[in-house]
C-alpha cells in the first residue's frame, strides 16, 4: 500500500469550486432547532457557515505538529523527563502520524520538535541530537514526500552551533524552516545574544515557528501545568521582546509563526502599542524611520498565527482583529493534543463558527503552502 498519496488530490480551483458548489446547493436549507433560534454574539458567524460543506479527502496542511524520533524520546526518558510542558510524553511513529492525518483530512504535517527542544542536553550531545532529529525529518519527507515537511531544531542556546545547523538543515537538507522556543535558559528571543542567529535566518528568508517553552518551577503557580496557561503567556513574552527589541524591524525577511493563536498577543495588542499613542508617537517626524516601540501594530500584524488548540471564535476573532486572514495557518498540536481527537472527522470544527468553508480552505491549505514552497511543490 502506498501511503505517500493523499486520498484525494486537490487543486486550488477544484477546492474553491467544490466549496462554492456546496454553499449554493444548501443555500435554501432552513436552520434547525434551538441553535437557529439562539442569537449569536456580535461578529460571530454561526449556522449559515455550518451548512457549507468542506472538501472531502486529505487537503489540510498541519503547521503545528510534533514528532519524537526514537533516539530523541529515549534520551528524554533516560534523563527522567517523562513530560513536556506538564503533558506526558506521547508515543509517535510515522505510521501513527499518517493514520491520524488520514482520519482528519490532513495531507501533510510540517513536523517540529516541541519543548524542551534539545536544550536538556549540552555541548556535543545537543549538537548531535539536533542533527539526528533534522536528518530524521529530511529522511521522512524524502520517503513520504506528500505527507511530511519539517522545521529544524537547533542546539540552542549555543548560537554558533545553531548557525552551523541552520546552514546544514536549510541549505543541505532543505527543511522547510526552523523551530525556536520562546526562551532558552530564561533568555527570550529578541535578546542581543541571539543577534548572529537572526542574521543567518534573515539571510535565508527563513520561516520560523516559535513554540513556547516551560517555565522554571519557582517562577509559576505550582497547581497548573505549563501547557495550560504558561505556554500562551510565554509565547506572548517572546513576541513582545522581539517587537520591543527591534529584532523584527532589523530582520524583516524572517516570517515568525506564533503558536496557539499568538498566546495573549491579540488581547494585549493595544497595550503593547501604548507608546505609539503617546505624544512622541503621534508627533513622530514624517520620513523618519519608525522605531519598534512605535510600530507594534504593524509588527503584530506581520506575525503568522496558528489554530492549534485555538479554533474557537474567542481566539480567532481576536486574531482577525490584529491581522489578516492570510496570516492564519492550521495546526493540530498532535500528538501532544491527541486526547482531544476522538476517531475521525473535522479536526477544528469551531473554525466554522468564524470562517466560511472557502475561508477555511484558505487557512487550512492555501496559506501554509504559500509560505512553504518546497512542501507546496511536493504536494502539487
Amino acid at each position: 500500500m502506498n501511503d505517500d498519496k493523499p486520498a484525494t488530490t486537490w487543486s486550488r480551483r477544484k477546492l474553491l469550486g467544490t466549496s462554492a458548489a456546496a454553499a449554493a446547493g444548501v443555500a435554501g436549507a432552513s436552520l434547525v432547532g434551538a441553535r437557529a433560534a439562539t442569537a449569536a454574539p456580535v461578529g460571530v458567524r454561526t449556522s449559515p457557515f455550518r451548512r457549507e460543506q468542506l472538501p472531502s479527502g486529505n487537503y489540510r496542511i498541519d503547521m503545528h505538529a510534533h514528532f519524537l524520533p526514537p533516539d530523541y524520546r529515549n534520551a528524554m526518558i533516560s534523563r527522567g523527563m517523562f513530560t513536556a510542558g506538564g503533558f506526558p510524553l506521547p508515543q509517535w511513529s510515522p505510521e501513527a502520524a499518517i493514520g491520524f492525518m488520514d482520519a482528519y483530512g490532513i495531507q501533510a504535517q510540517t513536523l517540529s520538535i516541541s519543548d524542551p527542544g534539545v536544550g536538556f542536553l549540552r555541548g556535543r550531545e545537543a549538537i548531535d541530537m539536533a542533527r539526528y532529529c533534522n536528518s530524521y525529518a529530511a529522511d521522512l519527507f524524502r520517503s513520504h514526500p506528500t505527507r511530511f515537511g519539517g522545521f529544524a531544531v537547533l542546539p540552542m542556546p549555543d548560537v554558533l552551533a545553531s548557525i552551523a545547523e541552520v546552514e546544514y538543515a536549510l541549505d543541505v537538507l532543505h527543511l522547510d524552516g526552523v523551530v525556536l522556543l520562546s526562551a532558552y535558559d530564561g533568555i527570550y528571543l529578541g535578546d542581543p545574544r541571539f543577534e548572529p542567529l537572526m542574521i543567518a535566518l534573515n539571510a535565508r528568508s527563513a520561516y520560523v515557528f516559535v513554540h513556547p517553552g516551560s517555565i522554571p518551577d519557582d517562577a509559576k503557580p505550582a497547581t497548573l501545568p505549563d501547557f495550560l496557561v504558561e505556554y500562551p503567556f510565554d509565547t506572548t513574552r517572546a513576541a513582545a521582546t522581539m517587537i520591543t527589541s527591534g529584532t523584527m524591524n532589523r530582520y524583516p525577511r524572517i516570517r515568525f509563526q506564533l503558536s496557539h493563536a499568538g498566546g495573549t498577543v491579540p488581547f494585549l495588542s493595544n497595550r503593547l502599542g501604548l507608546l505609539s499613542n503617546s505624544v512622541v508617537g503621534q508627533n513622530w517626524p514624517a520620513g523618519v524611520p519608525t522605531v519598534s516601540l512605535f510600530d507594534s501594530k504593524r509588527l503584530i500584524e506581520s506575525f503568522y498565527y496558528d489554530t492549534a488548540l485555538s479554533d474557537a471564535p474567542a481566539e480567532m476573532l481576536s486574531v482577525l482583529a490584529v491581522t489578516q486572514r492570510q496570516h492564519i495557518v492550521f495546526g493540530t498540536d498532535w500528538p501532544f493534543a491527541s486526547i482531544i481527537y476522538n476517531g475521525a472527522g473535522d479536526p477544528a470544527p469551531q473554525l466554522s463558527e468564524t470562517f466560511s468553508a472557502e475561508e477555511r480552505v484558505e487557512i487550512e491549505r492555501t496559506n501554509p503552502l504559500r509560505e512553504l514552497p518546497r512542501l507546496a511543490a511536493a504536494v502539487g
